[in-house]
């Protein structure tokens, strides 16, 4: 059944640096009547519904001349304008001069350490200045994970605000190693990590499955049923507590997605700074405004999830040679655990 009677695109203009937006007009049929503007839109235009109400939430969303929010029930006759993300072509990798930290290379593989706020490679939301991006300018014949142009030689990834390690895959040979490597979890990668509170236990393993939410893909939940998701395992241990927080190392057995953010959630511990599952807001302490302004301040030193992937090793896909690597922590991160340090004595 027909929700619409005309369905016209009008133009398509850049409004925004990441991205193109074209203009639609829609005007709603009797059958439309009584349903939320943004699953109409969803429905009629086939476009995302998180897309559709970031558009609504922007005010780039019109019905008869006045800007509505995402609540809005569509009337019979209602002359929806709506200028809306053209979904961006992630077939195509544009080279970029950008500077890699090379910890090691050979004509096989190369290890980069990379610092928080960038991210691996292009998605809907950052489509340039990645490491992909800057791997296409340096390399012009790196072997592609999974045949998607936009993973040149990228056997694995690590998230936009993590710092640390990353292999990459020089020959198509070494690629479907270290992939082979990844799969059978025989990857040894640690990483440190500020969070919230003090665990019980110096060390311990949380074992719990994990997978997308199906409310918001961006995040990802924690399934104590083990039904749902993966299994994802990660070891834990404490290197220092510091009263409301603790350093602490982590040991991957696998490599889900948001894993270590997601475990360390689930015991009640999310990771300092975390905005995604609850680390950038006080989690324990006491709500005195002297505290709560120095926690602002660390905020400030390490605006993201402390978070890094301190240490990696892996079998050279040709020697067959045992690889170990370490990366320092980043001079935010030490910032932030002398600054916690002197607060607590």
């Amino acid at each position: 059944m027909n929700h619409y009677n005309r369905f016209m695109p009008l133009l398509c203009t850049s409004l925004d640096p990441h991205g193109s937006y074209k203009a639609y007009e829609v005007i709603a049929t009797e059958e439309a009547c009584n349903g939320r503007i943004d699953k109409f839109l969803a429905d009629v235009l086939h476009i995302s519904r998180n897309k559709i109400q970031d558009s609504i939430e922007n005010q780039l969303v019109e019905v008869n001349n006045h800007v509505v929010k995402c609540n809005y029930m569509v009337q019979f006759g209602d002359v929806i304008r709506a200028n809306l993300p053209i979904p961006i072509d992630l077939d195509v990798l544009v080279p970029e001069d950008i500077a890699l930290d090379i910890v090691y290379e050979d004509d096989d593989l190369l290890v980069i350490n990379k610092p928080a706020k960038v991210v691996v490679h292009p998605d809907e939301t950052y489509r340039t200045g990645t490491v992909a991006n800057a791997l296409c300018y340096r390399y012009k014949d790196l072997p592609l994970k999974d045949n998607i142009p936009t993973r040149p030689g990228l056997v694995h990834r690590i998230d936009k605000d993590t710092s640390g390690l990353l292999v990459v895959a020089k020959t198509a040979e070494s690629l479907k190693s270290l992939a082979s490597q990844f799969y059978h979890h025989t990857v040894d990668r640690t990483y440190y990590l500020l969070v919230w509170g003090n665990p019980k236990n110096d060390s311990g393993t949380i074992d719990v499955h994990v997978g997308r939410n199906s409310h918001n893909r961006k995040i990802i939940s924690s399934f104590i049923d083990n039904q749902q998701g993966k299994r994802a395992v990660t070891h834990y241990q404490v290197v220092k507590r510091l009263n409301h927080v603790t350093l602490v190392i982590c040991k991957l057995e696998t490599g889900r997605t948001h894993q270590i953010r997601v475990h360390m959630k689930h015991i009640g511990h999310p990771v300092f700074g975390d905005m995604l599952y609850g680390g950038n807001v006080i989690g324990s302490g006491q709500w005195y405004a002297s505290y709560k302004a120095f926690v602002q301040n660390c905020l400030k030193i390490m605006p993201h999830q402390a978070l890094h992937a301190a240490s990696l090793g892996f079998q050279h896909p040709v020697t067959n040679e045992s690889m170990f690597f370490e990366a320092s922590l980043p001079e935010n991160f030490v910032k932030l655990v002398n600054k916690w340090e002197k607060y607590v004595t």
